[in-house]
């Protein structure tokens, strides 16, 4: 009998052995430790996000032994394994008391070393189930525990069980536990909280008073000095503490400058359950990133009272396509942080016009030079009619399209729609990269002002296309292979938009010479504002870089007073700034197809009546070859044929008194892009001795008058001398950014 249980025994120990022996090495351990957490770098290999990755537990970093405080490992120790740097992985000693106690049933502590629990964390087959464990999991853990300290140092044995022992709830290893508990790293624990530390080995799921009463013996252990008498613990006041960092919960899932990018990077390149890496390489500027960051917030505390709190930024290279920069939202500014704004669909407003004049130049449709009016326009449509305004002080008139695009004169982008058709422009935006989810049929003709929702990624996207000669490539998150470009627009137009855009004189008339749009080296640049001032973006490009900026609130809610050059572009220009502040940027060359020539521009005046003052100065002109010349001019006779509508008729009637423009029940709507100070309505009608009422109070005299456009519904009349109403038309004006009436008007 005896000796079948030694042969059982032997086998048993053989086994155990045979197991033992494939234990992993340190280097094999360490390599195979997966943190909860993904780290997002720059291409610097700066942190720029932590991002909690795994759901099932909460496991920080790897500590190396010599950054975790001396305080929580000698805790460690005398808590859990007094003789762990003089025994050989099992300490029969303790071993023999704690079989000496069961004997007796008297209550000892268990003889289970650290290099023991060590060999249960490596190994599930003698991990401690509910019941206990058997005695052939005894077996193996002892024998094991041997195997482990002969093969590994005592550091690495105690740095191994450090990362790799659960500690309360979720958490596993000491840089969860001391990130979530203490709020600071493992370094930095004091006595107090690695005693804390010490007795959640123990006991991870103890109540608080448990983990604090054991926490008070293992802090005594700690203050005892050889040859003194025993250090005093305040307990109560231990308690306190103990209870308060268990309620602590200061280890965030998300960490840095970089949130939501670093969201849509894992989405992008981990997708149907792929591993995801300790540590992802990113494209981003780490300098960049923060400043970017930085100047949204700055810049929108600055707008407060303004009612503007969120914002977003995206740099991209130009000749890679690399993501610089993204940052989502304003962050603690915001009321909802955690909605990404790059991706966000709004509105983009006049940041389209680009895209519609270029589709027409490459159709030769038009030229840079090209005339066309900015006065009141009535397109009929199946809806009724449309009619877009600009409401500056006043109509320009007739302009070039140089001064249409750069100043952003709404009247000639509409009226270059109707000549381009909606369904064309259309197919044009989605081959520059814009997502459109209806026809052009659906928008429009407010399609050339901006009605669809894009994201500031596709957005920008689309403006380094422009950037780039009319070529499309993707967007990279990561350093990659080199880009693929497809044609999405003529090089030729491409480069005409640019060099408009670029044109600080172009844009005067709208934003004047000193605007915040201007900088001390080429760039070209776009503003645009939604309905009812509910975003502004400016987006513009530099021989390197494309940066778009939006401004708005994620709610939808309308900003007040804030125009094209108040919003995003002091944003912009400062990005612009940060990336050239020692780099240059220089105009792009010309494709070939394009040439240059000196245009004059004039209007022919009737017979008998003094020559007209040019309408634009002369200068030098790119075109397309074969659609130069070299003056551009509109006949009298021409431009008063021209008339009202888009479609160049002229419905008025000489011979009776009437209001010619607008026709009754039009709604009007603010535009944005100026303050509304600034605008006007122009009200005209035929016939002799005409005197404007403006809801029964006077207005004015003459033919034509400006009215300050004022949300609500108005009825507008003309009147003899006598004061018989001759016309009347009624209106609506919408809009948002007036916070106080306007003045009366003046009686002349």
């Amino acid at each position: 009998m005896r000796g079948a249980l030694l042969r059982i025994a032997s086998f048993l120990i053989a086994a155990c052995a045979g197991t033992a022996s494939a234990l992993p090495t340190f280097n094999e351990v360490r390599a195979d430790f997966r943190p909860s957490d993904t780290l997002i770098l720059s291409r610097e290999g700066e942190v720029l996000q932590r991002l909690r990755t795994d759901a099932t537990v909460r496991r920080g970093q790897w500590v190396p032994l010599a950054d975790v405080s001396p305080a929580l490992r000698q805790a460690l120790v005398l808590s859990e394994d007094k003789r762990f740097y003089e025994h050989s992985g099992v300490d029969w000693r303790a071993a023999s008391a704690a079989a000496w106690g069961n004997l007796w049933n008297q209550r000892t502590r268990g003889a289970s070393t650290i290099t023991m629990q060590l060999a249960g964390l490596l190994d599930g087959d003698w991990r401690q189930g509910p019941g206990g464990r058997t005695v052939v999991q005894k077996l193996g853990q002892t024998v094991a525990a041997q195997v482990l300290d002969r093969r590994w140092r005592k550091d690495q044995i105690l740095e191994a069980y450090l990362n790799l022992v659960p500690f309360r709830s979720e958490l596993v290893g000491i840089d969860a536990l001391s990130r979530t508990l203490f709020g600071k790293a493992a370094h930095g624990l004091d006595d107090r909280e690695a005693a804390v530390a010490a007795a959640l080995v123990r006991a991870p799921n103890a109540r608080p008073a448990l983990v604090a009463q054991r926490a008070c013996g293992v802090l005594r252990d700690m203050q005892q000095r050889p040859h003194a008498p025993a250090a005093r613990v305040d307990c109560d006041a231990l308690d306190l503490f103990t209870t308060a960092a268990l309620q602590r919960r200061a280890f965030d899932t998300s960490e840095g400058v970089a949130p939501h990018f670093a969201r849509y990077l894992l989405r992008q390149q981990f997708k149907d359950g792929a591993a995801v890496p300790e540590r992802v390489p990113t494209t981003l500027r780490a300098p960049l990133q923060r400043f970017a960051a930085q100047t949204l917030q700055q810049h929108l505390r600055e707008l407060r009272g303004r009612n503007v709190e969120d914002g977003a930024v995206l740099v991209l290279d130009n000749a890679t396509g690399a993501v610089l920069a993204w940052v989502g939202s304003s962050g603690q500014l915001s009321q909802a942080s955690e909605v990404d704004a790059v991706l966000a669909l709004r509105q983009p407003g006049s940041t389209l016009k680009p895209f519609l004049y270029a589709h027409a130049i490459a159709e030769r449709r038009l030229t840079a030079a090209s005339l066309v009016e900015d006065s009141p326009a009535q397109i009929t449509t199946a809806a009724g009619l449309y009619i877009p305004q600009n409401y500056d002080r006043q109509f320009k008139g007739w302009v070039s399209v140089r001064t249409a695009l750069a100043a952003s004169l709404n009247v000639p982008a509409v009226r270059t729609l109707v000549m381009v058709t909606p369904d064309a422009f259309h197919r044009q935006l989605v081959a520059a990269g814009l997502p459109l989810r209806e026809s052009g049929d659906y928008f429009g003709y407010s399609l050339a002002l901006g009605s669809p929702e894009v994201p500031l990624l596709h957005l920008t996207n689309a403006y380094r296309t422009l950037a780039n000669g009319g070529r499309l490539s993707p967007v990279a998150l990561q350093e990659a292979a080199k880009q693929r470009f497809t044609p999405a627009l003529d090089a030729r137009a491409a480069f005409i938009v640019g060099d408009i855009l670029s044109d600080g004189n172009a844009r005067a008339r709208t934003f004047g010479t000193d605007s915040v749009l201007a900088t001390r080296f080429w760039t070209a640049v776009k503003t645009g504002t939604s309905k009812d001032m509910r975003d502004n973006w400016a987006v513009g490009w530099s021989e390197r870089y494309t940066v778009g900026v939006w401004v708005g609130n994620a709610s939808g809610a309308a900003m007040h007073d804030v125009s094209g050059t108040s919003g995003a572009a002091p944003i912009w220009s400062a990005l612009m700034g940060f990336l050239h502040a020692r780099a240059p940027s220089r105009a792009p060359k010309a494709p070939a197809g394009l040439v240059q020539a000196a245009v004059r521009f004039g209007a022919v005046a009737a017979e008998g009546a003094p020559a007209p003052q040019p309408l634009e100065a002369a200068r030098q002109e790119w075109f397309t070859a074969g659609t130069e010349q070299a003056v551009f001019a509109i006949d009298s006779g021409a431009a008063s044929a021209y008339g009202q509508s888009a479609r160049g008729q002229n419905d008025s009637k000489s011979f009776a008194a009437r209001i010619t423009s607008p026709a009754s029940g039009t709604v009007i709507a603010l535009d944005p892009d100026i303050p509304p100070t600034r605008q006007r309505l122009q009200f005209t009608a035929t016939g002799e001795g005409l005197r404007w009422r403006m809801d029964g109070k006077p207005l004015g005299q003459g033919a034509r008058v400006a009215w300050l456009p004022w949300p609500g519904r108005h009825v507008v009349q003309i009147v003899n001398a006598r004061g018989q109403v001759l016309d009347e038309v009624r209106i609506e004006v919408r809009g948002a950014g007036a916070v106080t009436p306007p003045p009366p008007p003046r009686r002349n």
